[in-house]
């Protein structure tokens, strides 16, 4: 393990990663990866992470200087080198140090391997009382880590207490953190960093199921290890369910600018609090940007709580999908784990060929006592002369028109012939949708979540109902009304948000519109925006079409109808829009 408390800043440094190119390794046989924490002597460990989009590289020592030293060769005379600890465990050299601690590289001489140790750091002249708190975080941190398997968190084997203070004694992971490599590198690719993503997603859903809320999630703490291996560290803030909070009465806990709006108003925080810091974690990988960090800690709480920060532009795709919806503000609208994880995985896939539509391929029968096809003339499609003329007339037509002719690739007509009426208990509505879409909802046991998705099998075109309740809008976000609801979420998207799981990679082209509708003689609003995703160098231009419902009890329905634009399903999804808002029946309206 490896700590350094993450990187200060002063008022006047940048509040960004340098967005530089991923450096090549040096020549010489050089560690392309030094470790940021290694002292600076003949003696330093290299270490080998694997460099992003590139394949390991083993270490190639050519010099005396780049061999690792001996489980039990000090590497510089140090205060506190060579200190046995608990009787067991030799200091060697410090790795780095951070808040509550320093971490030393140490050996275990029970049973001869590397270990760290994290060794309690208190300022002398701190008061008694913060002094007990100190070491009783330290004694949690080892309690919550312990609790724990899963391989993306680290192993904690032993907590010694010397001289009355709790020493941490846990894997040692060759490696350097996230936010050295952002800072030493620059930002990472898309798929470099979902799989780091899917790995820290992996550690925050064991810690939430063992009822542990790390609270500290940022790029200083993800450990980028060998051979591919990611590991989130520091649970020294760590809240345990049920047990008392340590933190006193206006005492603030975490980096600022990671920590979840509803933990700077105070409120109670939970899983999706840690899921929001790693939507920080992930922009800032991605972008070279920490999004909400400024000049001064108040500043910077004041740019979480109101800041919407520029939509992504080096993540696309489902990765930006996650990352919108991660950041939030309202943690009842944050993707749940399990959907930031298909996100995640999705984006982690290499990039398909844009797939054109589907055909379909004419065949004609002959008349029985007709002529048969000629002998050796393979297995295409052959028309008597009468077909051929006719089919020549209805070809010159669409060419004197400027027009390609093809096969209606949906098929059947387009009344509700074909649909069915799908009853959603859990959001009190009834949905019309048509034959074969397949269904998705939310998990009901995540909390302030109510939506169902209905998709066409190519999944181009898709069906969504969301609800968000009153009772459950603790930070007021539901709008007064259907129309000003609708407006809300255009300036949203116009300043380059999201809304709810909907981000798009840029509006347009095409004219958004925003009307005023009539819904069982109440008012309702409809929003059409046009919109377009990238992925690499392929646009796809595509459109949502909104219906927004504000129920006499104040909750707020929205169905969106998504589909392509500038295709043979334009038509078609704009059916299926109309037909799906028209007969939208709501229990309680």
């Amino acid at each position: 393990m490896s700590n350094d408390g993450g990187a200060s800043y002063g008022p006047n440094e940048t509040t960004s990663y340098g967005l530089q190119p991923p450096q090549p390794p040096q020549q010489g046989g050089g560690a392309p990866y030094p470790n940021p924490y290694a002292q600076q002597s003949a003696h330093a460990v290299p270490n080998q992470p694997n460099q992003p989009n590139q394949p390991s590289q083993p270490a190639q020592p050519s010099h005396a200087a780049q061999q690792p030293p001996s489980p039990t060769q000090v590497t510089q005379a140090e205060p506190g080198s060579g200190r046995l600890i608990g009787g067991r465990y030799r200091l060697l050299s410090k790795l780095g140090h951070g808040g509550m601690g320093t971490v030393w590289r140490a050996k275990d001489e029970t049973v001869d391997r590397e270990v760290a140790v994290k060794e309690p750091r208190v300022p002398d002249h701190l008061p008694e009382r913060e002094r007990a708190n100190a070491f009783e975080r330290m004694r949690r941190e080892a309690r919550a880590a312990a609790r724990l398997d899963h391989p993306a968190v680290v192993n904690v084997h032993d907590v010694v207490v010397e001289d009355g203070q709790p020493w941490i004694v846990m894997e040692f992971v060759r490696g350097r953190s996230l936010g050295a490599a952002l800072r030493d590198e620059g930002t990472l690719g898309v798929r470099d960093a979902a799989r780091v993503g899917i790995e820290v997603l992996g550690a925050l859903e064991a810690a939430h199921a063992a009822g542990v809320l790390h609270r500290d999630v940022k790029p200083d703490n993800v450990m980028l290890g060998q051979h591919d291996r990611v590991v989130l560290t520091d649970f020294g803030i760590a809240q345990i369910e049920g047990e008392t909070n340590l933190t006193d009465t206006g005492g603030f806990v975490g980096s600022p600018e990671f920590i979840a709006p509803e933990r700077v108003l105070g409120q109670r925080p939970g899983p999706a609090s840690d899921l929001w810091s790693l939507g920080v974690v992930l922009y800032a990988a991605t972008e070279g940007v920490s999004p909400f960090r400024r000049n001064n800690t108040p500043a910077t709480l004041q740019s979480v709580l109101n800041a919407t920060p520029a939509a992504p532009a080096s993540a696309q795709g489902p990765l930006a999908d996650a990352i919108n919806g991660l950041l939030h503000k309202d943690p009842a609208h944050r993707p749940n784990a399990a959907r930031v994880r298909a996100l995640l995985d999705d984006a982690l896939k290499p990039p398909q060929p844009p797939q054109l539509p589907a055909t379909q391929l004419v065949t004609a029968g002959f008349a029985a006592g007709g002529p048969a096809p000629a002998p050796d003339r393979g297995r295409g499609v052959f028309l008597g002369p009468k077909a051929l003329v006719a089919v020549g007339v209805v070809v010159v037509a669409a060419v004197a028109a400027g027009v390609v002719l093809a096969v209606d690739p949906f098929g059947g007509s387009s009344d509700t012939e074909g649909w069915k009426q799908r009853e959603e208990k859990t959001l009190g509505a009834t949905l019309s949708v048509p034959e074969g879409y397949e269904k998705t909802a939310s998990d009901p046991s995540t909390p302030k979540e109510h939506w169902v998705t209905y998709t066409d099998t190519s999944g181009a075109l898709s069906i969504t109902l969301d609800l968000t309740k009153k009772s459950e809008d603790d930070l007021n976000y539901i709008a007064g009304t259907s129309m000003a609801e609708a407006y809300e979420d255009v300036k949203t998207l116009e300043g380059g948000g999201s809304v709810g799981a909907f981000s798009p990679d840029e509006l347009g082209p095409g004219k958004k519109s925003t009307t005023q509708g009539d819904y069982k003689g109440r008012q309702s609003a409809e929003n059409v925006i046009p919109y377009t995703n990238k992925e690499s160098e392929v646009r796809f231009p595509r459109e949502a079409k909104v219906f927004y419902y504000k129920t006499k009890s104040g909750d707020m329905y929205k169905l969106w109808i998504d589909y392509p634009v500038k295709s043979d399903f334009t038509e078609r999804g704009r059916e299926v829009a109309k037909t799906a808002i028209d007969n939208l029946e709501i229990a309680k309206p």
